[in-house]
């Protein structure tokens, strides 16, 4: 899984670099090329990137509830 997310993203980098020299050149489908490389990144390699890095619960300790929210609070009186 690692290495597909770091071929998909050397795949992006290069989109963006090819879809650069197209919009340099003013080529007509230039606009194109980017859109569909953002496409790319937003719906196919984000998607597999946030997977990977939470797949494990690492995103719990993110999460807001009542408990973490009060200690904020205690702390923010504290001071």
């Amino acid at each position: 899984m690692k290495i597909a997310l770091k071929i998909m993203f050397i795949i992006f980098l290069v989109w963006m670099f090819i879809g650069i020299y197209l919009i340099n050149t003013q080529h007509e489908k230039a606009e194109i090329v980017m859109g569909l490389g953002v496409f790319y990144f937003s719906f196919l390699f984000m998607p597999f990137f946030i997977y990977y890095r939470y797949r494990d619960g690492k995103y719990k300790k993110y999460i807001l509830n009542d408990e973490k929210l009060r200690d904020a609070f205690h702390q923010q009186t504290k001071k």
